[in-house]
């Protein structure tokens, strides 16, 4: 497994009290140093490039956000930039690309450790502490590179609003997503199953508050495994919210990291029986810290474990 990890991701600092705070980033950096002293692969990411987020993002967008760089900015009352917030998002982005393109080409599984996180970011704003779409920015740079089926799995609590307007009208993306609801940001019914030719290939799971292991991952069994089996993906790229843990102060989600672990087992192992194990996941929410990174961790090993499987 490849990881793709850079110290500058500590260096995005929203205001004092912010849940997505420079801690956050230590813990990365943590799991990124204990991974690399145990033999594993920690790679240097780069940044992603404008034509590369202009695959998602508005020119316009794109050039609100550019202003930002070097200032300390209030985009609205969850979203913050500071003076390098504009380098280390397009970091983030790219390490997503990075991790994407390595399991697509090779067959090995790779996992972004980034912040500023991405999947609230919509192609014209940014929100919820996301400046750029990081997963979907990564999987619409893939389909332009000859993936013709890349699926999207987000088990964030919140739900993925940006990666869902992305690909809300295509179907050569699947996007499932797992979230409480009703909670913020409001969307994510099950009713909401795409557009035009993409109807079908949005399926959302909205989970009730309180819901934990069991409910979940009987969820994913009963709809989001064989919704995966059904598209036959070229790749599966995994948005891993950390903060439906019972620990988290953000959500109402009850899992545990053994959960995590078994969650993130399941989908290793459809993308091991249904795309040769190419599987790239990114990091979203998580604002407990011992449980972002024993989640982190638990994701890291369930993956690694899945590919050492006979396929």
């Amino acid at each position: 497994m490849l990881l793709l990890h850079s110290p500058r991701f500590s260096e995005h600092c929203p205001p004092p009290g912010h849940p997505e705070r420079i801690e956050r980033g230590e813990v990365l950096e943590a799991v990124a140093g204990a991974f690399a002293a145990g033999g594993g692969a920690v790679r240097e990411p780069r940044m992603a490039t404008r034509e590369e987020l202009a695959l998602v993002h508005t020119a316009a967008y794109l050039d609100a956000i550019e202003a930002t760089a070097g200032k300390a900015v209030m985009i609205d009352d969850d979203t913050y930039t500071s003076p390098e917030s504009y380098d280390v998002a397009r970091l983030a982005a790219g390490a997503t690309i990075d991790a994407a393109r390595h399991a697509w080409t090779t067959g090995e599984s790779a996992m972004a450790l980034v912040r500023p996180p991405g999947h609230h970011a919509e192609p014209h704003k940014a929100m919820g502490f996301c400046f750029y779409s990081n997963i979907a920015v990564a999987a619409a740079v893939l389909r332009a590179q000859g993936a013709e089926r890349v699926a999207i799995v987000d088990f964030d609590v919140h739900h993925g609003n940006g990666t869902q307007a992305a690909f809300y009208a295509d179907p050569s993306v699947l996007f499932i997503s797992s979230h409480q609801y009703p909670f913020w940001p409001g969307s994510g019914a099950d009713t909401d199953r795409g557009s035009g030719a993409g109807e079908g290939f949005t399926l959302n799971l909205p989970m009730r508050a309180g819901a934990g292991d069991d409910e979940v991952l009987g969820v994913y069994e009963r709809q989001a495994l064989p919704a995966l089996e059904a598209f036959r993906p070229d790749v599966v790229l995994v948005s891993a919210g950390y903060d439906a843990h019972h620990r988290d102060p953000l959500g109402g989600l009850r899992m545990t990291t053994a959960g995590f672990a078994r969650l993130s087992e399941m989908l290793a192992d459809a993308a091991r029986r249904l795309c040769g194990g190419r599987i790239a996941v990114v990091t979203e929410g998580g604002y407990d810290l011992g449980a972002l990174r024993e989640g982190i961790d638990a994701t890291i090993e369930a993956i690694e474990r899945s590919h050492h499987e006979v396929p």
